[in-house]
């Protein structure tokens, strides 16, 4: 019953965001579009841009991610169908991680796909995909349980567009050293399992509690 639920739920929300495309797209664009900056700043070096690119692309993502975030719970609170989705019969936190698990189908995996060519515009190389991609595949879903987890929290409050961003940014900030970390390969022989194990790690910490926090914030704001 409360399986079946949170894939209506689920199946909801991307139904809504394969109809109103707007914000996938968005945050594609927005991710090549910044990327495609760093070059212009930093110069046409081909050495500089491979060493600096695992750490663009992270910024990349981590600021794409958060584009769609206010509109994550904020529209449904506004036309009150946030109601009637705590009234089916499932809990706020599962309500919650059905809408952070849409979130990242509709903005993380597209941006994981969109990494690998950015990669190589920034000029990585073929043995640079695979760590970036084990990386982000482990940091990307972090990225939304944060972004879910703080969206919730602000949620109905004054200026919550503001406040979204500045709670985000430094809980990500972990996940984007350690995901840098991770997708560098530039130098000879060094492994990259300490940093997965610890995203793993983090994202193995943050799967239970972000939603619960997150629907603590729904509850919130609905009563």
């Amino acid at each position: 019953m409360v399986l079946s639920l949170f894939l209506c739920v689920l199946a909801r929300d991307l139904r809504l965001a394969l109809r109103h495309g707007t914000d996938t797209l968005a945050a594609l664009l927005f991710f090549l579009l910044c990327g495609s900056l760093f070059p212009l700043a930093l110069g046409p070096s081909p050495d500089l841009l491979h060493r600096m690119a695992p750490g663009i692309i992270w910024v990349c993502a981590l600021l794409a991610t958060l584009l769609p975030l206010d509109r994550m719970f904020g529209a449904e609170l506004e036309d009150g169908s946030l109601d009637h989705l705590l009234l089916v019969g499932l809990p706020p936190a599962l309500v919650a991680l059905a809408k952070i698990l849409a979130h990242w189908l509709t903005t993380g995996l597209p941006l994981l796909i969109m990494a690998a060519p950015l990669s190589l515009m920034l000029g990585g190389k073929g043995s640079d995909i695979a760590p970036l991609l084990a990386g982000l595949a482990l940091g990307t879903p972090l990225l939304s349980l944060i972004g879910g987890m703080a969206a919730g929290l602000v949620l109905g409050a004054r200026r919550g567009g503001v406040l979204l961003p500045l709670l985000v940014l430094p809980l990500a900030t972990p996940v984007l050293i350690f995901g840098a970390a991770a997708s560098d390969a530039t130098v000879p022989g060094t492994g990259h399992g300490i940093e997965l194990d610890w995203l793993g790690a983090f994202l193995a910490l943050a799967l239970p509690s972000c939603p619960l926090a997150a629907g603590s914030g729904l509850r919130a704001a609905t009563a």
